[in-house]
């Protein structure tokens, strides 16, 4: 099979979607892959690293979409890549088509295979493909949620960990998932006091158990997530619905109710955010302020710190890729649970429920 590596071209999005040991092992079992020129420099990884593993660089994208029978990515097609997508081309990436309509509308048109790393589900219902991405922003949300809180980022003003005499940040997570367990860990690292909300009380129960004393568990509902809110320093919302529009926990009225100069991290904005007055933004330009709260919601968190987030997100995605280069996604949609939950759309046709419900768009179940 060609697989093909194009740079990515998302705002400040400096990940790459393969490693050099990753292309070595698809080169070895018969594949040629064709990675575009620069693609992996910001992630650290030269033109030359790629090469020398028998890589072959390309000095267009336009070279790799028209032969390469795989696309792997990291973000969803750009406006600007839609053009040149072939029609039963497999495309492996985060689609996140549940926040996107017109990308959703654009791709069925194109009639692409798509796989969506942020649907791929073990038989145990773990999601590794998302997790090392979700590690990753979980733990920035806190060092973005606490840099925001400073007065001259529009925030009130507070350090996070206190001082001898003067009282630590109050830091609300709501969803105790993978995102919500590690923002717990660095803002209960630094000093914070911690209030994770959280629909399933086995998991509190487990958050209790290994958490240190300044984290505290409630019960996720809608009083206690009012009650959270408002007294909270710093929000970090983090709730999921595996392939679904995120549900909205926070509305208008509450952000309203908020103190004037807290910090809103919306890490669900990938999936249409959790929060009423939420809205998608870039590295380059990531806040903006409603009722005097400070909304964080940059869509590609971990595009910021590429180079952690592109060994950690390729040593979970190449198994999968290496798969479906071998014998085809056919045959792993047949054979394989993991596959078979990563394809979202193929030949003009939503396969995937949660996506047709939340456009109204037809569905067609797997083979």
């Amino acid at each position: 099979m060609i697989i093909g590596i194009p740079k990515e071209i998302k705002n400040n999005e400096c990940r790459v979607s393969a490693l050099p040991v990753g292309v070595e092992s698809l080169v070895r079992a018969g594949h040629q892959v064709l990675i575009e020129r620069s693609a992996g420099v910001a992630s650290g990884i030269a033109d030359h690293d790629y090469e020398t593993v028998g890589g072959e660089i390309t000095d267009s994208p336009e070279e790799i979409f028209a032969n390469a029978q795989m696309i792997v990515k990291i973000k969803e097609p750009q406006p600007s890549e839609y053009k040149f997508l072939k029609k039963d081309q497999i495309v492996f990436t985060y689609f996140h088509f549940a926040a996107n309509r017109a990308l959703t509308e654009a791709m069925l048109e194109r009639k692409i295979t798509a796989l969506a790393y942020e649907t791929l589900q073990t038989q145990n219902g773990e999601l590794p493909c998302l997790t090392p991405m979700s590690e990753v922003a979980g733990r920035m949300a806190v060092h973005e949620g606490a840099k925001y809180l400073e007065e001259p980022m529009q925030g009130r003003g507070i350090l996070l960990a206190g001082v001898p005499g003067v009282y630590p940040a109050e830091v609300v997570i709501l969803g105790g998932g993978v995102v919500g367990t590690n923002a717990c860990k660095m803002a209960a690292g630094l000093g914070a006091n911690v209030t994770v909300l959280d629909i399933n009380l086995n998991r509190l129960r487990y958050l209790e158990e290994i958490m240190p004393p300044n984290v505290h568990t409630l019960m996720s509902n809608s009083h206690n997530i009012r009650e959270a809110v408002h007294r909270a320093d710093l929000v970090i919302s983090s709730v999921l619905i595996r392939g679904a529009k995120a549900p909205c926990v926070i509305d208008r009225k509450l952000v309203s109710q908020m103190k004037k100069g807290a910090v809103i991290v919306d890490v669900a904005i990938d999936q249409g955010g959790s929060v009423e007055t939420s809205r998608p933004t870039t590295h380059d330009n990531p806040v903006f302020v409603v009722d005097g709260v400070v909304h964080y919601c940059v869509t590609n968190m971990p595009g910021a710190v590429a180079r952690t987030s592109t060994y950690a997100l390729a040593n979970a995605t190449f198994p999968y890729i290496l798969k479906v280069a071998n014998d085809g996604y056919k045959k792993w949609v047949r054979d394989s649970h993991e596959i078979r939950t990563a394809l979202n759309m193929t030949e003009g046709h939503l396969t995937i429920k949660e996506v047709a419900e939340t456009f109204d768009l037809p569905y067609r179940p797997k083979v």
